[in-house]
């Protein structure tokens, strides 16, 4: 052997010899593959749900029949995101900003089932979303801020929530530099 030392790859992957090799939380229960949701399609297949399109019969016949995490949490009323959308011009955009949210919220459920939007309601003056993961509210805003500016601010919880609060740009108009 060299006189040289350890690399730090070397080092790090030596003292990993106690850690949990997989990826998912403690606690959480190991789904059989493949696996479809009952209410919503949606397939698990290779640790990951997905929207898949027409499943063949030797799949159909294989699968185990389960209730995804994200109609979990929808028929509990429980969420992990929450958009506050508040301002004096809220009441000019409310259209385009209710239509933004729709359509970001069925890009993110076609692509990955366990994100979605579980409600838009007017509280206090104001908009309310709640979202099954804090990802998703967090680009609610980001798309948000993107097409009408304003400011957005993000506060994450001790529980992994994400609460963020979105106002628009004070000028009157679209875009970023109205």
């Amino acid at each position: 052997m060299s006189t040289k030392t350890k690399s730090k790859a070397l080092i790090r992957a030596t003292s990993r010899v106690a850690v949990a090799s997989g990826k998912t939380r403690p606690g959480t229960r190991r789904l059989q593959e493949p696996s479809a949701c009952d209410r919503c399609g949606a397939l698990f297949q290779r640790r990951v749900w997905r929207r898949s399109g027409p499943i063949s019969p030797a799949l159909l016949a294989r699968v185990q029949w389960v209730t995804c995490p994200a109609c979990v949490q929808e028929g509990g009323s429980t969420y992990m995101g929450r958009v506050r959308i508040e301002g004096e011009q809220l009441a000019t955009h409310e259209d385009l900003i209710r239509r933004r949210i729709e359509n970001v919220g069925a890009r993110a459920a076609a692509t990955q089932p366990e994100r979605r939007v579980l409600s838009v309601d007017r509280v206090d003056g104001g908009l309310e979303v709640l979202t099954t993961s804090q990802k998703l509210a967090h680009r609610l805003v980001h798309e948000l801020k993107k097409v009408l500016g304003g400011k957005a601010t993000y506060e994450w919880s001790d529980d992994g929530s994400l609460y963020a609060t979105w106002k628009p740009a004070r000028r009157a108009g679209h875009g970023r530099n109205s």
